[in-house]
């Protein structure tokens, strides 16, 4: 008879010891540049038979015209809707005969047209690629469709207290500048579109002056080269559009409610303008988010979850761009515990700069997140070309991802993390977003001492 084990006794007051960090090597990439302009690299990662394609084309929902919101989305969304005398259909029908995933992807600064198949249609990929994106038909009858899609898709999202809370949160903090509104545009906006629109847009702007082609997998530099000079060799065009200036915008009230009437919880934004992408103290700054809000057992996750029992979650994140991109913290409370969310968030912002610094223990438990489990982020062959459109995008040294882990355990200064949060966050400039019930919640905002709420309406954003 076997003897019964005894249990194993874990310690859960505090964290298991830490692993070695697992090695780490990003696929070398080989970069030239066809006659017209367009970039093409690659990266050989051969371990699966296949190859991910990736075109980056450095224009986005920031390049919207005024009054024009959402015509970079709507214009990618469209490349796919028929070529010549195809149809939307027949060309995802020739792109399913090869086995292929095809998607388009639009940020602040940049869309992503990709295309993933097995390594021996590389070439067959790259002609489809080419042909959608360069020669899309663009006719009146599929926009109309597409632009009433979006417009459903809108009216949807007016149900959606976290998008509402976006929206609001970057209207608030950018105004009417580049990044003052979302990819989709909105209602007004779209309805004012027209297909003329949409057909100058692409002439301007998604052009191969703007372009980076990527191919990572089973392939050779030479041959996607050769393939991408026949396929995209008459592509022209050199500049692309410029984003439009950042206007200088009207301080935003630091409390602002978007009423949804009888709402059980309130959808919080709290955070301000912060770095571009290209700061010198990167690293530093995911390291003190980190510390902060970006994990499980950050600062505020820690107060407002664990202790305050009052959100399943609460994360911090600078979104970095181009240009000075935001803050934000994102929770979800109860109705009635949104002025202490409030008041506990800003006090967690303020007190990481100045009376609560960083802790050696803090900092070395916020490094090992960002550290231990980093190659998973490149498990296949889409994040892979999506890394290096990075790379690309933010005009990365080519050894970015190989350097980012020395590079992150290199921030050892606690001291360091707290000057770099004092920096970057700034208490007196947070703007604070809620969507939820207007009379439950105003009833305890005066304590905040955050000024007189700002009543938005939906439709105004």
């Amino acid at each position: 008879m076997t003897p019964e084990r005894a249990p194993a006794v874990v310690d859960r007051s505090r964290l298991p010891p830490l692993r070695a960090v697992p090695k780490f090597s990003f696929p070398v990439i080989t970069k030239s540049t066809l006659a017209n302009g367009l970039g093409v690299w690659t990266a050989h990662h051969p371990q699966v038979p296949m190859v991910g394609l990736v075109l980056l084309v450095q224009i986005g929902s920031a390049n919207d015209p005024a009054g024009k919101e959402g015509l970079a989305a709507i214009t990618a969304d469209m490349v796919d809707e028929g070529t010549g005398s195809r149809s939307a259909i027949d060309v995802h029908q020739d792109i399913a005969r090869i086995g292929a995933q095809f998607d388009t992807d639009i940020g602040s600064d940049a869309m992503v047209i990709s295309l993933t198949a097995l390594s021996r249609f590389t070439g067959r990929g790259l002609e489809l690629l080419a042909d959608v994106v360069t020669r899309p038909a663009l006719r009146d009858a599929d926009f109309l469709r597409v632009r009433q899609l979006r417009l459903n898709r809108l009216i949807q999202l007016r149900d959606m207290p976290g998008v509402i809370a976006d929206r609001a949160f970057a209207r608030l903090l950018y105004g009417d500048s580049p990044y003052g509104h979302t990819p989709l545009g909105n209602e007004r906006s779209l309805s004012a579109l027209t297909v003329d629109d949409i057909r100058s847009f692409h002439r301007s702007s998604i052009l191969p002056g703007a372009a980076t082609l990527i191919a990572v997998g089973d392939c050779e530099h030479e041959a996607v080269r050769s393939a991408a000079e026949g396929t995209f060799g008459d592509w022209s065009g050199k500049a692309g559009l410029e984003p439009s200036a950042m206007s200088s915008t009207s301080r935003p009230a630091r409390l602002n409610i978007v009423p949804r009437s009888g709402a059980p919880q309130s959808e919080l934004r709290i955070g301000h303008v912060a770095a571009p992408r290209s700061t010198p103290d990167y690293h530093a700054l995911l390291a003190a988010n980190m510390v902060l809000g970006g994990q499980f057992v950050s600062r505020i996750n820690l107060n407002l979850r664990g202790d305050k029992g009052i959100t399943y979650g609460a994360r911090t994140a600078f979104e970095f761009r181009k240009r000075p991109g935001p803050f934000t913290l994102h929770v979800s409370v109860d109705t009635a515990a949104t002025a202490l969310a409030i008041r506990e968030s800003i006090g967690e912002i303020a007190a990481i700069r100045s009376d609560r610094p960083v802790s050696a223990e803090e900092l070395a438990v916020g490094v090992a997140a960002l550290t231990r489990g980093y190659a998973r982020n490149f498990e296949t062959l889409d994040q892979i070309a999506r890394a290096v459109a990075q790379i690309a995008l933010f005009d990365l040294p080519d050894d970015y991802y190989s350097s980012f882990v020395p590079r992150i355990e290199a921030v050892t200064t606690p001291e360091e993390v707290t000057k770099v949060a004092a920096r970057h966050l700034d208490p007196d400039r947070l703007t604070t977003v809620i969507v939820g019930d207007l009379e439950q919640v105003s009833q305890n905002l005066g304590p905040l001492d955050l000024g007189q709420p700002v009543v938005l309406s939906a439709d105004s954003i």
